[in-house]
């Protein structure tokens, strides 16, 4: 089901039913671009501490924005054994433009392509997309409103504005008092805003919002002055409503947020960050204040692909490049559980997913990830009970089994593997750091480094110092690999890095130890050389 802002105030109550009678939300997210730095010293790198490694993460999440967000509510269908019924939502998004707010944000042409080739409709985006802001933005806006000062611009393209007054204008001078026109295809916040404009350049007309458009009626100056006093629709009583359009999809994000129910992804960190940023607060600078935030708000989270790591090892599943596969793989006779599995049937208003698969489409990912959590789960029990009974399953219990998993996020290139956001996160279980001393090469550069290696592995390298540069892999063959190809090698040398022996400031330390050692031999020496 698509909702554009067109829609999505009309189907807010029923949104607001689906979440909360939910076991859970499957949730992905499409954005305009990813990273705005892939190279350059803002490149992230295995070397990055998850502190690290949020900053240079910060910078793109602020760059770029959401265009599309998909949600799948999966409820237990009551009398039912362990069947579950997935109600999927794609929303469009587009940044609130109204008043003093009007944001700035970058495309990444490999971004758009991409969405492009998966069949994004960019129109739905551009043209429909849903307004939303986040709690310091919404301070400014509600300010503004009370204040008076929130007209300081017009979110509508000033042509627009001008056809709009135009059209008006040539249908009052056939009209007589009492008739009424409707301009279409006006909703939302919007529409508060052509009614202002209208209401302030025609003083005999008055205006009224309906389902359809906006409703122009022409009227006595008398009359009109008669509305502006006593009307509930004049404009003193649009604060709220007002502010109410103009948050948009915030609204749906706090009823989220309020019914705390798990939610579920696949490598789901950007989306956090994203949800953070775009409907929570700017993201902070301290990465601690960040996980605080995220869990205070979403206090169960599971990242599918984190649970999805670590069954695949067991059971010497294919391996699988995306959440697809991941998903085909596990509705697949090479899974143990498939025909004990839960069941799993799309609501009506979703059925375009019974048949065809939409890769990429946010809510159609959402669902996979929805699904996929709940066969994981279903063959993490299997794996408990052995060959004991099952217990019936249930989604409580599903839980309990997925456990180990909760809070623990996938993190893509750095230090850890993965984000605990319930505690301290897990020490690093990387494969060990190698050095590579270069000989007789004058004035090489880590990227002429990184091609040598590039052809036997894939590894992230950092100079230390001089001609000496690190080398780091997520694979542990592919240390030893290395290890073993360039035993005796005769420009470059690798070892296993030693901190004691190999850091510079180890050896500054040690060096500045040795002089004043023997500065202090020496003064002993002539001390005791005095008669």
């Amino acid at each position: 089901m698509d909702v554009g802002a067109d829609e999505f105030e009309q189907r807010l109550p029923l949104l607001q039913e689906l979440v909360l009678g939910a076991d859970f939300v499957g949730l992905d997210i499409e954005f305009t671009g990813l990273r705005s730095n892939p190279s350059g010293p803002q490149q992230i790198s295995l070397f990055d501490l998850p502190s690290e490694w949020y900053l240079k993460t910060r910078q793109s999440v602020q760059q770029f924005t959401i265009c599309q967000i998909g949600l799948s509510m999966f409820s237990s269908i009551e009398g039912e054994s362990n069947k579950y019924e997935a109600h999927s939502c794609n929303f469009f998004l587009f940044p609130t433009t109204f008043g003093i707010l009007d944001s700035e944000f970058s495309f990444q042409a490999s971004s758009v392509q991409f969405l492009n080739e998966h069949g994004f409709d960019y129109n739905k985006f551009l043209k429909n997309g849903i307004p939303y802001m986040n709690e310091e933005q919404e301070k400014k806006i509600k300010h503004s409103i009370l204040t008076g000062n929130w007209r300081v611009r017009s979110s509508l393209d000033k042509d627009q504005i001008k056809v709009v007054i135009d059209e008006v204008t040539r249908w009052l001078d056939l009209a007589e008092e009492g008739d009424w026109m409707t301009l279409p295809g006006i909703t939302g916040f919007r529409a508060f805003e052509v009614q202002l404009v209208l209401r302030k350049a025609l003083p005999d007309i008055w205006t009224v919002m309906r389902d359809q458009g906006v409703t122009v009626k022409k009227v006595s100056k008398r009359h009109r002055w008669y509305l502006e006093n006593t009307s509930c629709d004049r404009e003193s009583c649009w604060q709220e409503k007002i502010l109410l359009s103009a948050r948009g999809f915030s609204v749906f994000f706090q009823m989220l947020v309020k019914a705390q129910k798990p939610l579920v992804g696949h490598n789901m960190l950007m989306d956090l960050l994203h949800l953070h940023e775009k409907f929570f607060r700017p993201l902070p600078e301290s990465y601690d204040e960040f996980k605080l935030n995220i869990h205070n708000l979403f206090p169960v989270l599971i990242d599918t692909k984190s649970v999805a790591k670590d069954i695949w090892k067991e059971l010497n599943f294919p391996r699988v490049s995306n959440l697809l596969e991941v998903y085909e793989v596990l509705n697949s006779d090479l899974n143990p559980t498939k025909n004990s599995g839960p069941v799993i049937i799309h609501a009506s208003k979703c059925e375009k997913y019974v048949e065809t698969k939409y890769p990429h489409e946010a809510a159609y990912d959402a669902f996979l990830c929805g699904s996929v959590l709940l066969k994981v789960a279903h063959l993490l029990l299997w794996k408990v009970h052995g060959v004991l009974p099952i217990p019936k399953p249930s989604f409580p219990l599903y839980l309990d089994v997925l456990a180990p998993y909760v809070n623990q996020v996938n993190l893509i290139r750095a230090g850890v593997p993965k984000i605990n956001f319930s505690g301290p996160d897990h020490p690093s279980i990387r494969p060990p750091i190698l050095i590579v001393t270069v000989k007789r090469w004058p004035g090489v550069s880590e990227q002429q480094v990184y091609r040598e290696f590039q052809n036997l592995c894939k590894f992230d390298v950092r100079r230390l110092v001089g001609s000496h540069f690190l080398l780091l892999t997520n694979k542990f063959k592919d240390t030893r690999s290395i290890l073993k190809e360039y035993r005796c090698h005769p420009t470059l040398q690798v070892s296993l890095y030693r901190y004691w022996r190999h850091s510079p400031n180890v050896s500054c330390l040690l060096q500045v130890c040795g002089v004043v050692t023997t500065w202090a031999f020496i003064a002993f020496l002539l001390g005791r050389a005095r008669p």
